[in-house]
């Protein structure tokens, strides 16, 4: 029997983006949600911190391996606005359209030059009775004047990748999946749930 590993996420966008991530690996990847209500109280100040939060939350609803991510938007011109509050940067109950139209509002008139930004994404992994480990990706960018691209959530439509004349709101799953924060973010987790974690591990163990 495969070792289930659990994200804490109710976003199911998350879930589908990670998943050929991690495939190859002998493991079942499952949500959170498929083990009861998840909807832990994010209050920490770091990406960290808040992935932590999420990832234990699971391990207790679960029982099982669980990790999870909590993604930022740091933005020059804002002075690292949004930061950590890009989910909820319209307000606690808004949604990524608005968080989008309060983001250009701000930077209206700012040239293209000062727009620079960058996704931080931290992933943090939580065993029982182990303390959890955390990891962290990075892409740099710009932020458009306006939406480009259907694909992708959150900020997608409107962060132009460096070095590519592409949102990630433009990009297929399979690009977005070599460039992106969380990606960078994930192969680093990858990396260390083989060498540190499963090859370590008898079959016994592996499906204890």
């Amino acid at each position: 029997m495969k070792r289930i590993l659990v994200l804490g996420t109710g976003n199911r966008h998350k879930l589908g983006e990670i998943e050929p991530l991690l495939a190859g690996l002998d493991l079942t990847l499952k949500a959170a949600g498929e083990y009861g209500a998840f909807d832990p109280v994010e209050d920490a100040s770091t990406l960290e911190a808040n992935a932590v939060i999420k990832a234990e939350a699971a391990l207790r609803l679960s029982g099982e391996w669980s990790f999870a991510d909590d993604t930022g938007l740091e933005v020059d011109a804002l002075g690292g606005r949004p930061g950590i509050h890009a989910a909820r940067y319209a307000g606690p109950e808004c949604d990524p359209a608005r968080n989008i139209d309060r983001l250009l509002g701000e930077l209206q008139g700012v040239p293209h030059e000062r727009r620079t930004a960058r996704f931080v994404c931290a992933i943090a992994f939580c065993r029982p009775g182990v303390p959890p480990q955390t990891f962290r990706g990075t892409c740099a960018g710009h932020i458009l004047t306006a939406r480009r691209g259907t694909g992708g959530f959150g900020y997608d439509p409107v962060f132009l990748v460096d070095g590519l004349d592409k949102t990630f709101a433009e990009m297929s799953l399979d690009e977005k999946n070599r460039l992106s924060h969380r990606a960078c973010a994930v192969k680093l987790f990858r990396t260390e749930l083989v060498k540190r974690v499963l090859d370590r591990l008898t079959p016994r163990e592996r499906n204890a």
